[in-house]
């Protein structure tokens, strides 16, 4: 079946947020989130939480090498306090928009049924402070939002996330190559390559699983029947990423004539996306069974890229 690219709504916030700071000369969202590197592979992290990325991967990971492979730097900046951070903050501000995160979603009461932590990264683009509140365009879904500095502060805190440092921004973004978009896709494949092989991830939990390993392994707790937290995971985030990135990877793969690797990702993109229905309904025996199939795509994947050397 031919692969048909998807175009929608989805959780892509740092690719968004990448696009936004690069303006007119952005590459696709696509592109953008294909160099992170993140659709190559899946984790069990702790051996309970799935994310559909690679093993040891986190957003930060992939940040270098996309901007590398896309043509562009950027400066990032960690701040140690608050009230550092709120400074540096306002001196990038003067040259423009501000690329923040990772931030903590839950403390981003502008987003309805947000009060309180819930151990969701999320990355937005600061435009401008007003008075007590922080200007911003928030990919999730909100444009020119406002929220009081209070709560902005505590979500850069980022205190209870499991990845990244409190209170970091990206400024000074530059272009310093112009790469056409399938350079950027052929650019990113020997990071896709490393990714797979579970050899990138240096900083993945000891009691985490990757790939192969971790479908069969979550096939077997939603077999023995998923808990609300893993369900309300899965088919609020981690499936509807998940299945974004591999759609958005084959859709690059096939750009640059990669057809084998293109229509393993395309298999890959059905699979997670499958999950979605019978996870919501509680058909829990259908949802394992596509993580089984799923399972032997990720060497199936590795083997078909390491044939492009």
């Amino acid at each position: 079946m031919t692969h048909f690219p998807y175009i929608g709504s989805g959780p892509y916030c740092y690719a968004n947020s990448f696009a936004m700071m690069f303006g007119a000369k952005a590459p696709s969202v696509a592109v953008i989130e294909f160099a992170t590197g993140s659709p190559f592979g899946m984790q069990l992290v702790n051996g309970t939480l799935p994310f559909f990325d690679p093993y040891g991967w986190t957003p930060e990971a992939g940040f270098e090498d996309a901007l590398a492979a896309l043509g562009w730097t950027s400066q990032t900046i960690r701040s140690p306090t608050a009230e550092a951070a709120f400074a540096t903050l306002k001196d990038a501000l003067s040259f423009g928009p501000a690329w923040v995160g990772p931030v903590e979603m839950g403390h981003l009461h502008h987003q309805p049924g947000m009060t309180g932590p819930i151990g969701a990264d999320h990355y937005v683009v600061v435009m401008g402070l007003e008075e007590d509140s922080v200007i911003m365009h928030d990919p999730q879904g909100y444009p020119y939002a406002s929220l009081p500095l209070g709560n902005f502060m505590q979500a850069w805190r980022a205190e209870t996330l499991g990845y990244g440092s409190p209170f970091t921004l990206r400024t000074g973004f530059h272009q310093v190559e112009n790469v056409p978009e399938e350079e950027s896709i052929r650019r990113s494949l020997s990071s896709a390559r490393r990714w797979l092989s579970m050899v990138a991830g240096s900083h993945a939990a000891t009691t985490a699983l990757g790939n192969g390993q971790a479908a069969e392994r979550l096939a077997e707790l939603i077999d023995a029947g998923a808990d609300p937290d893993l369900r309300g995971h899965l088919i609020h985030f981690a499936v509807r990423v998940g299945a974004r990135r591999a759609a958005d990877a084959a859709a690059c793969l096939a750009r640059i004539g990669l057809r084998e690797a293109a229509g393993i990702m395309d298999r890959q993109a059905r699979l997670v996306g499958s999950l979605q229905y019978p996870l919501v309904v509680g058909d829990d025996a259908t949802a394992a069974n596509a993580l089984r199939m799923l399972a032997p795509t990720y060497a199936n994947l590795l083997a078909a890229l390491s044939d492009q050397r």
